[in-house]
């Protein structure tokens, strides 16, 4: 199976992508298919051998759409220019003259007007002049009209074609009174003509106002794609020259000035300087670059020059891959949208099927001809289902925006709902909670100085990580490390040296048993760091333990505010690791985890996440290395640290770019503010439908109350539309 994203042309409404999905969801060898109406995307997954671009075309042209291939990130690029509205302001003005000409003088009678069309005195030239100022304003709108009938015609109708069918009915039935108005001039109290025009143009008014809303919710997308520096500076020899950023490649070397942004992923290998990597990562506080160090596409380079050589570039880049990420989770619907989906796509014909016989009931019940045009009129402008279509990919857009300016990349739109409703989430130790390297934590001894100093020279010429701990700890510390003569590995027990003439070992029992050294001393220091999961080292000089150093993975800053954050949100904490007991139940308990999983193997750690799936239902796993990856497969959420494998990162539905355990914490808090403005729009749709319809359709009018106005529908049916966008939109401004 092979899955592409097209872009689809001629949406509208929610009833245009519930058809373009379900015309090509017929085709023989399409196994999935989601069109998005916010994005004008449809992602189909489909068998090459059976269907191909050809037959999407096909079909979808035939439905009344356009598709073309999905656009390269590389080949964007952000048109922020807004053309002027002039059509919309030249409609804006006619309806207001005819509203001024027509209404105006039902109201006022004394309203100065030009005698021509005066409605007592020339009532022909009242008709006339309202069908002068209508033509136009129904021209600027003519695509409500050729789409709506196509799609009409192709059994696919929409939102245009309920205003299409509105609006040529309301005329034709206008024309018909003015040619009458010539025998009865009460006939111009039935004319339609201002209905016309102003429910076009308050209908382009709400187009144009979701279409700004729209641009809004894809600014995180636009910032950035902004970011990628145009050229680049490709240093040849001694010699700099500008270059597109295009062209690139792997191994180029390319000089970054202070203030600019690094155009590639890259290595430094001259040079040092801090980095500003906030909008790739959402951390505030610059990071330190020196010479071996990565830097990102997109980072901004402050205060130094830095040569660095391209070790990624074009859709290969961080960068890419993260708008890559945003994209599809913006381009996968969410479970919550299929109701959306399979309302819309019986909502227009159930609504024009509503409109003719709440037409036909009034005519039977005895109303004249123009009072069941205006109910007609009224249910088919109300009815409009913008909003229903723009509720659920709105919130989806912004939502994954917030996620990904705070360094939080979401994969779809699945995994943003499910993430709200996570029962449990699990951790991995080893470098998801914990830095992932160890760390001297303790020094016990009568001199610290003096043993730190005789364990580094011990140490320095080892490569282990214990060794290279209490090494760094040393510089650290402003002890310089000499070299140490006769040095000794003994595997699996410690190293021996000779420093100035004193014989020097640092290692566990099992060393001191062979030296014949005691340890009682620190016995009791010794244990009690053991018991917290430490690894202690002793340190001997001349057959005497002169100090105990203990090294262990230290946890991170934000871990245990993590767990706490998911506590406090009620769910429940799992650590998961393969360490041994002591010290994995030791971290647990540091973290506040209310469970500990410890000694779990590689190929265990999926079956304890079925185990706990069955026990307390839906499960996120937290990990960063490739033995997670089936784990992170097998829970409903993965979330991977980015500085973690690429095939945990492959294998996860979220990413968490800073590496920040609290992270997850606030992945779960979007996906519930997310979840509530889906949940908040969906109802604002439904219930507006199912109020408004009735009123339109005359209910109240039976007990005495007022018809409503098509005029008012049409703005009612906009208003619905931009309320649910910005409602979508109210979410930029939440804190995670």
């Amino acid at each position: 199976m092979k899955t592409e994203t097209y872009i689809i042309t001629g949406m509208h409404c929610a009833a245009c992508s519930g058809a373009v999905q379900r015309v090509t969801s017929r085709l023989n060898g399409v196994s999935e298919c989601e069109v998005n109406l916010m994005t004008e995307k449809m992602t189909v997954s489909f068998d090459p051998e059976l269907v191909g671009f050809g037959d999407f075309e096909r079909v979808i042209t035939k439905a009344g759409f356009g598709i073309r291939e999905n656009v390269p990130i590389e080949e964007k690029v952000s048109d922020n220019k807004e053309k002027p509205p002039y059509g919309l302001i030249a409609a804006g003005v006619l309806s207001l003259v005819l509203l001024y000409v027509s209404m105006g003088q039902m109201f006022f009678s004394n309203l100065p007007v030009p005698e021509f069309c005066h409605i007592e005195n020339s009532p022909l030239g009242f008709a006339i002049t309202q069908i002068v100022l209508c033509v136009p304003v129904m021209i600027i709108g003519y695509k409500f009209f050729t789409v709506g009938f196509s799609s009409l015609f192709r059994g696919n109708p929409n939102m245009d074609t309920l205003v299409a069918v509105d609006a040529t009915a309301s005329f034709i039935y206008s024309v018909v009174q003015t040619f009458n108005v010539v025998k009865d001039a009460h006939a111009v109290h039935n004319l339609y003509f201002e209905s016309v025009a102003v429910v076009i143009t308050l209908i382009k008014l709400g187009k144009y106002f979701e279409a700004r809303s729209k641009k809004k919710t894809a600014s995180a997308i636009k910032k950035l794609m902004a970011l990628t520096p145009d050229i680049s500076h490709l240093l040849t020899g001694d010699i700099v020259t500008d270059i597109p950023t295009a062209v690139v490649k792997k191994e180029d070397i390319l000089l970054v000035k202070p203030g600019e942004k690094f155009p590639v992923d890259g290595i430094v290998v001259k040079g040092s300087g801090t980095v500003d990597e906030s909008m790739l990562t959402g951390e505030s506080m610059p990071v330190t670059k020196n010479t071996g160090d990565t830097v990102t596409g997109g980072s901004l380079n402050q205060n130094d020059a830095l040569y660095i050589r391209a070790t990624r570039v074009g859709k290969d880049t961080v960068l890419a891959g993260i708008i890559s990420f945003v994209e599809n989770a913006q381009s996968k619907k969410a479970p919550v949208s299929k109701l959306a989906d399979k309302v819309s796509g019986i909502f227009v014909p159930t609504v024009m099927a509503i409109a003719v016989l709440s037409a036909a009931v009034w005519l039977i019940a005895g109303e004249e001809f123009s009072f069941a045009v205006k109910i007609f009129t009224a249910v088919l402008v109300i009815a409009c289902p913008c909003a229903l279509g723009l509720a659920t990919p709105t919130a989806i857009m912004v939502g994954t925006g917030l996620g990904a300016s705070n360094g939080i990349l979401i994969k779809s739109g699945e995994a943003l709902e499910i993430t709200h409703g996570i029962k449990v989430a699990v951790f991995d130790k080893t470098g998801t909670v914990t830095e992932g390297k160890p760390t001297v934590t303790d020094i016990v001894a009568s001199d610290t100085e003096k043993t730190l100093l005789y364990a580094a020279v011990c140490e320095s010429a080892s490569q282990h990580p214990i060794a290279t701990a209490i090494v760094n700890h040393a510089c650290e510390n402003g002890i310089t490390v000499p070299m140490a003569e006769e040095v000794q590995n003994l595997s699996g027990k410690g190293v021996k040296c000779r420093y100035e003439g004193t014989e020097i070992c640092v290692g566990n029992k099992v060393l001191l048993k062979e030296q014949g050294v005691s340890s009682e001393e620190y016995e009791t220091e010794a244990s009690r760091l053991l018991s917290e999961g430490k690894t202690v080292m002793f340190v001997c000089a001349d057959n005497t333990v002169i100090g105990v150093i203990a090294v262990s993975d230290k946890l991170k800053t934000t871990s245990r505010e993590a767990f706490e954050r998911l506590s406090a949100m009620g769910v429940k904490t799992v650590l998961l690791s393969g360490d041994n007991r002591v010290c994995a139940e030791y971290v647990g308990k540091q973290l506040g985890a209310d469970e500990v999983y410890a000694e779990v193997l590689p190929e265990e750690k999926a079956d304890v996440i079925e185990k706990l799936k069955a026990k307390y239902g839906a499960v996120m796993m937290v990990g960063d290395g490739i033995n997670d990856a089936p784990a992170l497969a097998a829970a409903d959420i993965g979330c991977a640290v980015a500085s973690g494998s690429d095939i945990a990162i492959d294998s996860a539905d979220i990413v968490l770019m800073k590496n920040d355990p609290a992270d997850v914490a606030r992945a779960v808090r979007l996906s519930k503010l997310t979840m509530r403005t889906i949940k908040q729009n969906l109802f604002w749709a439904f219930c507006y439908n199912v109020i408004c319809i009735p009123v339109a359709a005359g209910v109240i009018h039976i007990f005495g109350g007022p018809l409503l106005n098509p005029m008012l529908a049409g703005l009612a049916m906009s208003f619905s539309s931009v309320c649910v966008v910005t409602n979508a939109l109210r979410l930029r401004g939440k804190k995670l």
